[in-house]
This record gives structure tokens, sequence and C-alpha cells, in this order.
């Protein structure tokens, strides 16, 4: 029997425009973790999918089991127990997470003996047991519409689980996750290994990386770079291995320069669907130059927060200005035209239209003025030129430039284009949530950059993550909230990231 359970050879995936794996070999023993590691749009999560039947290879073979396989579909590939968390979800807005779960399996009953029937009371139960004993809490009978990204996130998690995949691969699985259950997931991961699954777990978190994987394999630009030993790898060699240079992990932040109140927030609170307040009596404000970070487990009413001063969701009372004037009931494009500047949580529901071109999605906060239209006529020349500009400034990679349709593109270059269409409106108040997340180590060092610049160009910054090294490393002032509180508000370097943690856990005096 062979010494790995999958092998792929000299594998060639080429799509309109660029090659995405070019010649790749790798061998995967069974019951080891092997990391993937690459900056975005290296080719990782293309070379997954062919493990996992989502594409097929135009050069190379797969075995698994030392035996040659051919998957035509995911189907296919479950059948030889390979399991895949995808990085972008693959749900159905309007079925329940048991019937997201369950979807696609052989029903489980015949009713009358012959009508095929899943129990999906029985299905219900299992997936809460099953959801209990790994830590990924979900209510079995909610719809997908209705849960927080995260814990859509468990779900995607949960289906591998349930079909009891032998192979089981993750691609970015921490990306929307908190710290803790970032810890659990790992310790999970660490407990499969232990009872002889093979995990392939794809991730940016190189120390993720250093905590669990045994093995790991670099790509840069679609081609195999180098497979190491992790235990004789260092952070910065990881780093340096993946991007193709030195990376510094650390960035010199110049003295703040004040101006005035840019954004004020007064006794803000917000309602969800079901009338609970989830953003509680808020009040803050952000000067020009200062980067004003909320940090908070997620789910606590930050990102309501954003929403609310972006004007996307109904605030319940309470009063927000913009540089002096009031903006509480203006609609999204009058706090657009006033100078916000918004980059979402979900970039693929609220930040982009995934079946349009790059150009047409660079081009949404421009399209209507000119030199972008004229005499309600679009000029698609200055959406091309505008879109070359972008991509070649923030480092987006994409098969066909400008045409490139934007659902094809990887998680980190979608992030990248909405990142680079906000910052470009040089807006006087710049929304970040998230605006790290699934990125690799280059580009998340290059989004700090433009941060930092945004900062020192005189804009007010309003910085949501849940990732406490980037609030301590970027923050002028933090804003702890717990329960739709802001329970401290303090110049950032008057707190500890112990501080942040307590309070964050809802510790009101430290």
């Amino acid at each position: 029997m062979s010494e790995y359970i999958v092998e792929m050879r000299h594998i060639t995936k080429r799509f309109p425009g660029i090659v995405a794996n070019d010649d790749i070999s790798l061998s995967i023993r069974k019951g080891e973790v092997y990391a993937l590691l690459g900056e975005n749009g290296a080719g990782k999560s293309t070379l997954m999918s062919m493990l996992f039947g989502m594409y097929e290879p135009d050069r190379g073979e797969i075995l698994v089991n030392g035996k040659p396989v051919v998957f035509h579909s995911s189907t296919d590939a479950a059948a030889h127990s390979i399991g895949m968390v995808h990085q972008h979800f693959t749900l159905v807005d309007n079925y329940t997470i048991a019937e997201n779960i369950v979807l696609g399996i052989v029903p489980m009953k015949k009713k009358f003996g012959f009508l095929p029937w899943t129990d999906m009371k029985k299905a219900n139960r299992e997936i809460a047991e099953l959801s209990a004993k790994y830590g990924l809490e979900v209510n079995p009978s909610d719809l997908i519409q209705d849960v927080q990204v995260s814990v859509r996130q468990r779900v995607e998690i949960l289906k591998m689980l349930y079909r009891k995949a032998e192979i089981m691969i993750f691609d970015e699985p921490t990306a929307v996750l908190t710290p803790q259950e970032i810890d659990y997931l790992l310790k999970i991961i660490d407990g499969l290994r232990r009872d002889g699954k093979t995990i392939i777990l794809i991730t940016h978190k190189i120390e993720e990386i250093k905590r669990i994987a045994d093995r790991c394999a670099i790509l840069r630009d679609g081609r195999l770079v180098a497979v190491r030993d992790v235990s004789g790898l260092s952070v910065q060699e990881m780093a340096d291995l993946m991007v193709g240079r030195q990376v510094s992990f650390t960035r010199e932040k110049t003295q703040p320069r004040f101006t005035d109140d840019i954004l004020t927030v007064e006794h803000l609170s917000v309602k969800n669907e079901h009338n609970f307040e989830v953003v509680k009596d808020v009040s803050f404000r952000i000067r020009g130059g200062e980067i004003f970070a909320v940090a908070g487990v997620s789910g606590n009413g930050q990102t309501e927060i954003a929403d609310a001063v972006a004007g996307l969701v109904k605030i319940s009372s309470g009063k927000i200005d913009l540089d002096g004037k009031d903006i509480t009931q203006s609609s999204v494009r009058e706090r657009a035209r006033a100078g916000i500047s918004y980059i979402p949580e979900d970039r693929q529901q609220t930040g982009l239209v995934l079946d349009f071109f790059l150009r047409d999605n660079l081009a949404l906060r421009k399209y209507s003025r000119e030199p972008f239209s004229g005499k309600g006529i679009l000029k698609h020349d200055q959406f091309l030129k505008y879109a070359q500009e972008l991509i070649d400034r923030y480092d987006i990679r994409c098969a066909e430039g400008p045409d490139t349709i934007v659902r094809s593109m990887s998680g980190g270059n979608q992030q990248k284009a909405i990142i680079g269409r906000e910052i470009e409106e040089h807006g006087k108040l710049i929304i970040f949530v998230q605006p790290t997340r699934g990125l690799d180590i280059g580009a998340i060092e290059n989004i700090h950059r433009q941060i930092l610049e945004e900062r020192e160009r005189g804009a007010a910054i309003l910085l949501i993550s849940l990732e406490l090294d980037e609030i301590m490393k970027l923050a002028d002032t933090i804003g702890i909230i717990y329960r739709g509180e802001l329970l401290k508000t303090a110049p950032a370097k008057e707190l500890t990231s112990h501080d942040v943690g307590r309070y964050m856990m809802g510790v009101k005096e430290i």
C-alpha cells in the first residue's frame, strides 16, 4: 500500500489568460496536517478544487490510496471520502442549516416502502449533537439568510464533518472566526489528526500553520516553490518564501496629527429584525487623522455600528454628524457623496456585484460622474482605463484584466478590489470592517500601509476588526464593545492587549 493517501502528479490547470497551476506535484501522508501557503491567487484553492472534483486538470494525475482516480464532480470525490470547506460559502439562503447540511445526501428512509424521504427530525437532532460536540453550536432550524457570516462558516465545517470525510480540505476555515473559536477549531483539527484523519489546510495565517501543521507546501504564481517541515521553518522564513521577498512585520506609525472632529456619533441605538437592541446608547467621535478601532468578540454589535454610520441599517435612536453636518436621515448615496467610504464585512453580498466585470465593480462609486459618463451615456473606455490603473496600483490579480468576471476571482483579490475602489474616493471618513479577512501576509502588509497613509492624509478612519493584533498595531483610540455597549474608550497607548481582552469578555473595571 502506498505511503501517501493523496498524490497529485504534474498537475497543470489553465483558465483564459492565466496558468493557475503549473506542473505541481504533491504527496500527502495519511494522518498528517498538510498546509498550503501562498499569496491570494497563487493557485491553492484551484489545486484543491481539482482534488475535490470541482475542476479537472488539463494535465497530470491524482492518486488516492495509491490508485489513480478521475473526479468529474464533488460527488465522485465524496465517494472517496474527500470533503472540503470552501472559502466562499456554498449554501442555499432560503434553506435551513440542517437542510443545507443534508443536501445532496442519499435519502435516509423510504416512505411507504418506495418514496425517498429524509427524516429531518433525526437530521436536526444529529446536527445539533455534532455541532455541540465540536463547539460549533448552531440552531439547525435557522434559515441561512438569517444568520451571521461566522455562523455560515460553521455550517460549512459541519457539512464536511456530517459526511464523515477521511480526507478533509479546509480552505481558509478561520477567516471569520473569533480568536477563541480559532483556538477551539485548531484543537478539533488536532483531534481529527489523532483519529487518523488527513487534513489539508489552506490558510494565510502563518501562526496557525506553526501551531498545527506537520508540513507545508508553498505556492507562488501557480508554481510549487518549496515543501518543508513546519518545525524547521520560522514565521519569517515562511512569509518570505510565500511572497518572494523579505516581508516586514512591523511598520512605523507616525505620531498622530489630529484635526477637527469628522464623525460624531451620539447615543446611537440599533435594533435587529427581531426588535432586539444590538447597539445600546453608543457615543464616540473620530477626528481627522485618527484611527478609531472598535474591538470586540464577533456578534457584539460592532458591524451594526458600521452599517448605521454608512446608512445600511435604520437606527432606533441617536444622531450621526459628518464634518459638522447631520446625516442621520441621509441615504446611502448621500452619505457616500458627503465623503464616506465603506469596506464591508461581507465582500460578496454587500461589497461587489459578483456577475459584473471587474471594470464595472471598480467604477461603482464613479459611473454617474464625469469622465465616466456624460449626457446619460456611460464611457466604457474610461471604465477600462480606470480599472487598469487600480489593478496595477493594488496588485489585483485577475485572469482577464478589467474584463474578468468578479465571481471568478479569489476572495483576497475581491477584497483588494473593494479596498482600492473605496480608498480611491479619498473620503473624509473611511470605514474598514474586517479589512484583511482572508488576505495573505503580503496583502495584509499592503493594506495596513494604505490605512496608515489615509490616516496621514487626514482622513478619519473607523476600523472594526476581530484581530486584536491588528487593532493594537493600527489604532490611535480603541473602543471596546460588549453586548452592544461601549464599555471603555481610551487612547491605544493607555491599553494593553490584556486590558482590551478583558473588556471584550465583559469586565467593566480593570
